[in-house]
Parts: structure tokens; sequence; C-alpha cells
């Protein structure tokens, strides 16, 4: 039974980290009292002690107990073990591929899969999908596959931008680079702004927060979606 939060952001504008989510975050991880934390993103270059010190103060607030998974001598069976587990943001390139590089992937998509709470933000809710391809980041490693976790059964775009009518500027947009995605492959993506999240129960894919989200099919025009919209029959 899956159970899980896959958030477009983890920090909204003039707010503390993770602050938005917290009262989600306490029933998520109401009957955990240590969460498994995933630096492996890196944002900003930080280092595995820095993030995760950043992740503990957040989770202080709720009263629960963080350690990061490069403390682990074996990450696998720190996962097998994990009461729950956060994926943080930062790099998605840098994450799949040490993902990959711990052979931990596979085991990671198991544990969420049969219930292990989860919350993922930005490069945690990237890998949520079946692939990484529609992340915005930048390819600053290799990761030997673009295959993900398939907690949920499509892509996500998270920190969702639509374009400024005010702005001069004439570049691509979010949604000309996921048609360009769609060119080469089916899967649907979900442009997902920063402050709405996907709630996972079991079978039940539901979107959340307060605003809406931007839904992508192959060879559709794209919809927006209010929140609370159900996407479990969205493949």
């Amino acid at each position: 039974m899956k159970n899980a939060i896959i958030a477009s952001t983890s920090t909204l504008a003039n707010e503390d980290y993770l602050q938005y989510l917290l009262p989600e975050l306490e029933l998520l991880f109401s009957q955990c009292n240590t969460i498994l934390f995933i630096p492996f993103a890196r944002p900003g270059g930080m280092s595995h002690e820095e993030y995760t010190d950043k992740v503990k103060s957040a989770f202080a607030k709720i009263n629960k107990k963080v350690v990061g998974i490069h403390e682990y001598d074996n990450p696998e069976s720190a996962i097998c073990n994990a009461e729950g587990i956060f994926t943080g943001g930062g790099n998605t390139f840098l994450l799949v591929s040490q993902l990959y590089k711990n052979k931990i992937m596979t085991v990671l998509a198991d544990v969420v899969k049969k219930g292990t709470p989860y919350l993922g933000c930005s490069a945690g809710s990237n890998i949520c999908g079946l692939s990484m391809q529609t992340t915005n980041d930048m390819p600053i490693a290799y990761p030997p596959s673009f295959q993900t976790l398939g907690i949920i059964p499509f892509n996500i775009n998270p920190h969702y931008l639509d374009p400024d009518p005010r702005s001069t500027h004439m570049g691509e947009t979010r949604e000309t680079r996921i048609k360009e995605f769609h060119a080469y492959n089916s899967a649907p993506v979900l442009g997902l702004r920063e402050g709405s999240w996907i709630e996972v129960k079991s079978d039940k894919v539901k979107l959340k927060g307060p605003l809406t989200a931007r839904l992508f099919l192959k060879n559709q025009l794209a919809e927006e979606l209010p929140s609370g919209s159900d996407l479990s029959a969205l493949k």
C-alpha cells in the first residue's frame, strides 16, 4: 500500500524549509520516529552533511529524527529497514546516477510500493515518475538509465512555470520542452507548480495544494487540473 507525498518544491517564498508541508508530513510520518534522508541531489553542491543538517532542523519541528543514508555502510539495508524515507531536491541527474551507483534504485522502488512512507521534493519527486526525462536540471552527471521508481504511472515536471506575458524573453518555455519530450515519448507529464503536491495512497493518486496543475498528453492540448483531481487513471 503506497503512502507518499510528491511535492513540486521543498520551500515556498518567504517560508522556512518544508514549512508549508509540515502538517501533511505529520500525518505521512505519524508512525515513524526516524526518517531516512537521501541527500544525493546536493542542491548548490552542498555536502551530504550540510544538507542532512538542514533537513534535521525542519523535521525537529514535528519531533522526528533524521539520519542521512550516507552515514550507513550498507545503503540497501538502510532503505529496507527505514521507517520513512525522504529524498530531497537538487540535481536529478546526480541523484539518479548515485541511486544506480549505490545499487538502490530498485530496492527504493520496492519498499515505497510496499508501503514505506515516502516524501519526495523536486528531484526527489522527479524520480517518482516513470523516468527522469522531464526534469529541468542540467546533465552534470551521467546516469546509466533514465528509468526511475515508477511510483506513479506518469512523469513529473516540478517547479512548473507558466509563460509570463509581460516578459520580452523569447526562448523556450516549459510547455515547449514537454512537447519535445512527447515527440519521442508517450508518457503523460504533469506540470506541478510550486505549492502543489501529489498524494499517493495505495492505488489512489490525487492532486493536492492550493493551485491547479497542467497536464500534458501526447498529441493533445494541455489541460488545467484543479486541486483535488483524481490522477489514479492517468497513464
